[in-house]
């Protein structure tokens, strides 16, 4: 990859991200409908030469392992992945012996952007605390694409995709957004293409803690009956809209905390709740289903293993730690086998970070999570523990018949590892997305640098 093919690319994107279109107004007699995407991605893949790696262990996501396999990436796709496969002459070879290739690391719960670095409270922008129930606000509203945590992210931790979230301060915390870890300009110039938009809820200590001296909730009863509420509000709010659409009744007045839940009750946008402990989970899919929408997946979900049953019979994913443990009550029945028991039980089991350093070691939190299942008589292979890393979160963001694994005809998001990637040892040699080569260990000037890390000049550096 030639040097400056980055900054290039950039300005193409720069010039993408300006890009408008014109607004027509509705014909005569035609109903006005709300636009489910007012900012919509202006992403375009960097360009990649053809490669294939060889002699590789292969991990494909999806439980599969190839032995002293190949890897063929070209026009962005992955190609072809075998043990013997046909290639074009011409193709670059990347001699891969010893070493293992995957698909992309994907963190389902990220706050990158949202909360970068340096961590200050000018840039501290992940909660609006100011109501129990946002869910009109967007955490893509609040990402700084120059957060130097997405290309740390890359170049420490494979990771190719991400859902950035608001934090868990309120019940209805606001819409998520699924990024690309590519270097933008601007936030749109980093949104997964026909990823569909998530709504991050919480229950438990943390809104009852924000809100307590806030005139309420403060209390799990408390934050059931304010979530009850809220959701009735929009069973209303889309039953007008559908009258409306039908024909009848006149124009609804819009309402944006409305239009994000109506948009949840019409299946359109994935709920994202972040729950600790069994029972409020119980109680959340109790609601949910009250109200006639669907969790797609609870985060940090410590006590899933105790009813990991329910959790396979209702198709509900669980983002969780390998060991984070006793930080708060909620948190106090965590144990390591978490994963393993979800995992065991046939339920969606994820590795997520929320954190900007977790973030960079996700591989070397799946295999905490692998020896515990080991240790407790569980035979996890390798191959099947990396789907807590791809296939299972592609899922869960509704990205999985684009990316998450390696299979021809998918998004060429593949990260070749210098050594074993449950080894504390290793790390990404070289990281492709859409199969750009982004970040080369052997290239220090392919990374991407933020200005907060280049630093501010000193007097004398000024010209």
């Amino acid at each position: 990859m030639k040097q400056g093919m980055i900054a290039a690319a950039l300005s193409a994107l720069a010039l993408a991200g300006c890009a408008t279109t014109g607004d027509k107004g509705p014909a005569t007699g035609e109903r006005i409908r709300v636009a489910e995407d007012p900012f919509p991605s202006t992403y375009q893949r960097y360009s990649g030469a053809p490669v294939v790696i060889t002699g590789v262990t292969v991990l494909d996501g999806e439980g599969g392992r190839i032995d002293n396999g190949q890897v063929y990436l070209a026009d962005g796709k992955v190609q072809a992945v075998g043990q013997s496969i046909s290639v074009p002459a011409g193709v670059q070879v990347v001699d891969g012996t010893g070493k293992y290739v995957t698909p992309g690391v994907i963190d389902v719960h990220s706050h990158l952007g949202d909360y970068p670095s340096p961590q200050v409270e000018a840039l501290s922008d992940g909660n609006e605390a100011t109501a129990p129930a946002r869910p009109e606000v967007w955490a893509e509203h609040s990402v700084w694409p120059q957060d130097p945590g997405f290309s740390r992210a890359l170049a420490n931790g494979g990771v190719t995709a991400l859902q950035i979230l608001p934090g868990s301060a309120n019940l209805f915390g606001g819409r998520s957004v699924t990024l690309k870890n590519v270097p933008a300009r601007t936030v749109q110039g980093m949104k997964f293409p026909g990823a569909p938009y998530g709504l991050k809820m919480a229950c438990g200590e943390n809104p009852k803690r924000v809100y307590g001296d806030k005139g309420g909730p403060a209390t799990r009863m408390g934050n059931i009956a304010v979530t009850r509420q809220t959701w009735l509000d929009a069973k209303k709010y889309k039953r007008k809209w559908d009258a409306y659409e039908a024909g009848e009744g006149d124009l609804p007045d819009q309402d944006l905390a409305m239009d994000t839940l109506k948009g949840v009750l019409d299946g359109k946008i994935l709920v994202h709740n972040h729950c600790y402990r069994a029972d409020e989970m119980a109680v959340m899919i109790d609601l949910s289903k009250e109200m006639g929408y669907k969790i797609t997946a609870f985060h940090h979900a410590v006590e899933s293993y105790k009813i990991a049953d329910i959790l396979a019979r209702e198709g509900i994913c669980s983002a969780m730690w390998a060991d984070w443990y006793g930080f708060k009550m909620e948190a106090y029945d965590a144990i390591r086998e978490n994963i393993p028991f979800v995992d065991r039980a046939g339920a969606c089991a994820i590795m997520h970070s929320d954190d900007p350093n977790g973030i960079q070691r996700l591989n070397q939190e799946a295999a905490k999570a692998m020896a515990a299942g080991r240790r407790a008589g569980i035979p996890i292979t390798e191959e099947h523990a990396w789907t807590w890393l791809a296939m299972n979160p592609a899922k869960a963001l509704g990205i999985f018949d684009q990316t998450g694994s390696l299979k021809a005809g998918k998004n060429a998001d593949v990260v070749l590892w210098n050594g074993n990637p449950f080894s504390t040892y290793t790390r990404p040699e070289r990281v492709w997305i859409d199969g750009a080569l982004m970040y080369d260990a052997n290239n220090p000037k392919l990374r991407t640098v933020s200005d907060f890390e280049l630093g501010q000049p000193g007097e004398g550096d000024v010209k």
